[in-house]
């Protein structure tokens, strides 16, 4: 598949109509050491916190279990066995969807109780083989889970989801038996054909949105969506703090200049120093924001140029707060956040010049020396987001 090829994973959902906790649970991780991603959608029998608990163990136990190396198969197998089953209804008290990615491509894909997931290739359908398994268990009347393998491609997607979506509509005049399987198809392929770029958020939104739409937006059930979108990196640069010796101050416009992807410069010297060797000139904002935060300023070429130690540390609250809602506030940090979210690969360049101003103690907590709050950032982009990071110091 090649290093140019990135992997981007995001989902979306609604609690059932009525209840505030979602008995859907989506993970994803990269393993960084072995240039892996894992997806793992659990859907918990009912509804509210006890589905929750449920679905939260059995994707926790598939999580940890594939990125240890258990063989897939196994994996299920172990899961489902320690998996207890209602009495009534003989079956599992929750469902599971294991999707393993490694860095050649190479997708292993296990499902047992989800509607069974959709790849689509070239904006087809694309149909691997599916091997069904027999499970080995006399309490349950659901006796097989689903396995299949195969090399990914750039522009491949692989969408997920729970049976809130497929049974989504049902009892409606339109869809007296639910949204169907063949209709979601259709609907997940006219997404594709009229926005071939759509991304893996936007694509598990507009599932989910349709589906609440045809519950008359009442959802019925917990309705979860997850997307696997294979293609090109969308890059970002973001420059923070001048370099330790202004001998790099050339290298440092340089490097701006040319970069492919949104640039962001964070930091009033900074700033200065590229404005003068691109001989660019600075826009200063004047106008106030929602979060108080310094003006945004304007140069030609620069997507961004924000003050600096103040506006990253608030990047730093909005990404460890963030819990999937929309962002529609309009300050600097904001607007940073949103560019990481449209970004995957992220290039961090770190000036190494003390600002004597931020070692002062009399200044409030939150200005903390510069390093420490990207190194922040840089981890949760990671471990919660699912970036790509390059960090250099300069």
């Amino acid at each position: 598949m090649g290093s140019n090829t990135f992997i981007e994973v995001d989902s979306y959902q609604f609690s059932k109509n009525g209840t505030h906790v979602c008995g859907d649970v989506f993970l994803s991780r990269k393993v960084k050491d072995e240039n892996r991603v894992i997806a793992i959608l659990s859907d918990g029998l009912g509804s509210g916190i006890k589905a929750n608990v449920l679905a939260t163990m059995t994707a926790s136990m598939a999580l940890n279990f594939t990125i240890e190396n258990q063989p897939i198969q196994r994996t299920a197998e172990t899961i489902f066995n320690t998996l207890p089953v209602c009495g009534t209804r003989k079956i599992a008290y929750a469902t599971f969807t294991i999707i393993d990615i490694d860095c050649d491509g190479e997708t292993r894909i296990v499902e047992y109780g989800n509607p069974s997931c959709m790849i689509f290739r070239r904006g087809e359908l694309f149909h691997p083989e599916w091997k069904q398994i027999a499970i080995n268990r006399k309490d349950t009347r659901d006796k097989s889970m689903f396995i299949t393998s195969f090399i990914s491609e750039k522009e491949d997607r692989i969408i997920t989801f729970s049976d809130g979506i497929s049974q989504s509509g049902m009892g409606t005049k339109n869809m007296p038996f639910g949204w169907g399987i063949n209709d979601i198809n259709k609907f997940a392929k006219n997404q594709i054909q009229r926005n071939e770029n759509i991304s893996a958020s936007a694509l598990a939104k507009n599932m989910v949105m349709q589906a609440w739409k045809n519950d008359l937006m009442k959802p019925k059930d917990d309705t979860s969506c997850g997307v696997i979108y294979f293609r090109n990196p969308r890059r970002m640069l973001l420059l923070s703090g001048p370099p330790y010796n202004s001998e790099n101050d050339k290298k440092l416009a340089s490097i701006i200049e040319s970069f492919p992807g949104y640039k962001v410069v964070c930091g009033g010297t900074t700033s200065q120093i590229i404005s003068r060797e691109l001989n660019k000139d600075i826009q200063v904002g004047l106008s106030p924001n929602i979060l108080g935060l310094p003006p945004e300023s304007k140069m030609e070429g620069v997507d961004l140029l924000t003050e600096g130690i103040l506006t990253i540390g608030k990047v730093s609250e909005i990404l460890e707060n963030y819990n999937g809602e929309d962002i529609n506030q309009d300050s600097p940090a904001h607007k940073i956040v949103k560019m990481f979210f449209e970004s995957d690969e992220i290039d961090f360049l770190i000036g190494t010049r003390i600002n004597n101003a931020h070692q002062d103690p009399s200044l409030p907590v939150e200005l903390e020396i510069r390093r420490s709050v990207v190194k922040k950032i840089i981890k949760l982009l990671e471990d919660k987001f699912l970036k790509k990071i390059n960090l250099e110091f300069i």
